[in-house]
């Protein structure tokens, strides 16, 4: 079992240390003064957490994520369960609505079935990937800690007189001998070291001369990136931050947007087709026209007041306009509109009925009455009028009972309870279709005995398909909203940051005492030792030493 020991330099280390913190002496070796093997120098030496020697439950748990294995593994899963995720379609990949048990077993056979089972047709939304998403986030979190925190203990109290093993077993190395006092010698050379880019700390004989140490952190800045990133792919699922939907706009409305505080207005669609001498002869033959460009005029608004109460009008304050087309959305503040499909359509908006009474002629003036969102209670002239019950695609069942057969207003009738001068207390009922070939379809003795008796006899009537708003077309657009993206960015952002300080930057050192005449020097580099090499090389040349820069390598000689 390991112990605390105290090198002979004075300094305690902790248990785990292989090099001591302060002069670079080999801990914990059976081997004799002379070895020429070299250190290990990551993280230089130092203890870590994951390293104690008799670890309890919270211990254990850090070990296991502060594992560089665990993590390669961890990223390995992640990796086959992203592939499993692209062998079929996701269910976030459809845009109309549809039974995903029923599609993959049609769509794939057997494995599809299987596929949709396993919740692979949804991957990246299950709860497994986002379980791996956040333990990689860990072990990103307690590799780092692990190692960031030692590393700066270490590099922030170095000594300058290093232990004649520490250099010795460098894989950079020069010994000779020198004629001049050692710590003349040692004064001379900071300048040329600093003329390379080196900040130096002397101690009478000895000498440390250090640059780039700021690379040293550039993998813990790209972990701090990754971590950033991977916050921000989670925080995307929730409410508000994310969007990708799918919504009809009807020409001449605004449309509130669910979950937002937003209204789009699609002002005007127009479409504009190939001729027939512009297109292919193959879309000739299928007499099929085929849309050149089409574009909706949107108009974004902004809710701010009556938002959430159905009973008033919200206001609405404008925030941007914009033409959309395919490939040109909208873009507002992380709010986007794409222009997906459309469809043209003849569909009645509203109408504005007049009450007329048909044993007069008089006429009472009129109302508007909208298709899919109508008032209940209308005042005309001196009479009122209460919406009983309406149905947008009016038809009996096998009953001869009224229903809607769709929400789509195709063939929209409306039950009134009409009251006022002439007319018994409870009033009379009155069916209205602003198509009248409905009612003359279903019969009055049919709607009668389906209405539980309409008053037959009321002497009143509205005039239909007057003053009436046509819908011509409707706009299919992609709303999407991502708050997160602009952390992803960063996150990435950070990462290339980190690349940068870690590929174009090392962390160069060089260590050098003199004893009774005698130069030791060692060096060390993150990476690119030949540079290290030859930069140590062109330094002892400087100061008056001719060596040959293959020779440094792990105690070369003098030349």
């Amino acid at each position: 079992m390991i112990k605390n020991t105290k090198c002979e330099c004075g300094h305690q280390n902790p248990v785990g240390t292989v090099l001591c913190e302060a002069c670079g002496k080999p801990q914990h070796e059976e081997k004799s003064e002379n070895s020429s093997e070299l250190l290990e120098m990551r993280y230089d030496g130092v203890a870590r957490r994951s390293q104690r020697a008799n670890p309890n439950f919270i211990d254990k748990i850090w070990n296991f994520f502060s594992s560089v294995k665990v993590a390669v593994y961890l990223i390995s899963i992640t990796l086959v369960g992203a592939m499993l995720g692209t062998v079929f379609t996701q269910e976030t990949m459809f845009v109309k609505n549809f039974n995903p048990a029923v599609y993959y077993k049609e769509k794939y056979g057997t494995i599809g079935d299987i596929y949709y089972r396993l919740g692979l047709s949804d991957t990246y939304n299950s709860w497994w990937f986002i379980l791996l998403l956040v333990m990689i986030g860990a072990s990103l979190v307690i590799c780092s800690l692990d190692r960031v925190l030692p590393l700066y203990r270490a590099l922030s109290k170095q000594k300058i007189r290093k232990h004649m093993q520490f250099l010795t077993r460098q894989r950079v190395v020069y010994q000779g001998s020198i004629s001049e006092n050692g710590e003349a010698w040692v004064q001379q050379a900071i300048a040329p070291l600093k003329k390379k880019g080196y900040r130096v700390h002397t101690d009478g004989e000895a000498l440390l001369a250090e640059k780039q140490r700021f690379s040293r952190w550039g993998p813990y800045v790209i972990h701090i990136g990754l971590i950033v990133f991977l916050l921000a792919v989670l925080f995307r699922g929730l409410p508000g931050l994310h969007m990708d939907e799918h919504y009809w706009f009807v020409e001449g409305e605004a449309t509130p947007i669910p979950d937002t505080n937003y209204f789009l207005k699609n002002e005007k669609f127009t479409v504009e087709y190939y001729t027939e001498d512009e297109m292919s002869e193959e879309f000739r033959q299928r007499g099929k026209m085929v849309p050149k460009l089409f574009e909706t005029k949107a108009v974004l608004y902004k809710c701010v007041d009556n938002c959430n109460d159905p009973l008033k009008e919200p206001v609405l304050e404008e925030v941007d306009r914009h033409n959309i087309r395919v490939n040109d959305p909208l873009n507002y503040k992380g709010f986007q509109a794409y222009q997906f499909d459309f469809e043209q359509l003849t569909r009645i908006r509203s109408v504005q009925p007049t009450l007329v009474d048909q044993v007069t002629g008089e006429k009472y003036g009129k109302f508007k009455l909208s298709m899919m969102n109508p008032e209940t209670e209308y005042d005309v002239g001196p009479y009122h009028l209460k919406l009983k019950d309406k149905y947008l695609d009016f038809g009996l069942d096998e009953n001869k009972k009224p229903i809607t057969k769709s929400g789509e207003p195709n063939a929209p009738a409306f039950l009134f309870t009409i009251t006022g001068p002439g007319l018994p207390e409870d009033g009379g009922q009155f069916i209205y279709f602003p198509f009248l070939e409905q009612q003359e379809f279903f019969g009055q003795d049919k709607l009668n005995e389906a209405l539980g008796g309409i008053n037959d006899k009321l002497r009143f009537d509205l005039l239909a398909m007057e003053d009436v708003d046509i819908i011509h077309s409707r706009s299919y657009l992609n709303i999407r909203i991502d708050r997160a993206m602009p952390f992803v960015w960063t996150g990435l952002g950070i990462v290339m940051i980190g690349l940068i300080m870690g590929f174009y930057w090392q962390h160069r050192r060089i260590w050098l005492r003199v004893d009774e005449g005698v130069l030791t020097l060692g060096g060390h580099t993150t990476k690119n030792w030949f540079g290290m090499r030859r930069e140590v090389s062109s330094f002892l040349k400087n100061m008056g030493i001719e060596v040959d820069e293959k020779s440094l390598d792990n105690g070369g000689n003098r030349s």
